[in-house]
């Protein structure tokens, strides 16, 4: 009878032995699995080769940035409120954050090429601030560079004037690096003191 009693709890120990070898060998398995696969870099794929002309008509490449810090956003100057804001924005960072404001280059991209000329823009960012450039292209040079940029933006016609139109666009502030790296955004909803302050951060890191 005490055998009998004592080989269930031998069998119980072998079986409860060979589950931990299992368990064992099954997480040495999964190890060796996440070791092995490639990690991402976290990078995001934001940016990349551009041929625009700015207010001046000058042509501008992503070669142009490099060097230095820049607040990249795409807009069109006959934005109601959106872009108006967002580069008032962007202006007041930059002025708030004095000397090591003048690292970094605004720049306004226009989704709008037909009607935003060189000398459209050459109006128009005066009104924001001195060192703001703005870029402007043909309809496929603008195409490339937003897709670069992954910016959405689509022509709108304005029903009560069929020869009107607006256009729908992203309201993203791109901070790209000085090697034309991205770096982070902002939101539309981003305050010129948490813009400002946020680039300290970047500047500083």
């Amino acid at each position: 009878m005490q055998n009998s009693l004592l080989f269930p709890s031998r069998n119980k120990l072998i079986f409860a032995g060979i589950l931990l070898a299992v368990a064992t060998l099954i997480a040495g398995v999964v190890f060796t699995l996440e070791r092995d696969i490639p990690k991402s870099s976290g990078t995001a794929l934001i940016g990349g080769p551009f041929t625009l002309i700015n207010q001046k008509g000058e042509t501008v490449t992503e070669k142009s940035l490099l060097g230095h810090y820049s607040l990249v956003f795409f807009g069109f100057t006959s934005c109601p409120d959106v872009c108006p804001t967002e580069l008032q924005v962007m202006a007041a960072a930059l002025n708030a954050m004095g000397t090591t404001g003048e690292k970094i280059t605004p720049v306004f991209v226009s989704v709008d090429p037909e009607r935003d000329t060189p000398a459209v823009l050459a109006s128009y960012v005066t009104n924001f601030h001195p060192r703001l450039q703005g870029l402007t292209g043909t309809p496929g040079q603008v195409a490339a560079m937003a897709k670069a940029y992954h910016v959405y933006y689509k022509k709108v016609p304005d029903a009560k004037d069929p020869q009107n139109y607006q256009m729908e666009h992203s309201a993203i502030i791109f901070v790209m690096g000085p090697q034309g790296e991205f770096v982070t955004h902002f939101t539309y909803s981003t305050d010129a003191k948490e813009l400002a302050d946020s680039l300290k951060k970047v500047l500083h890191t």
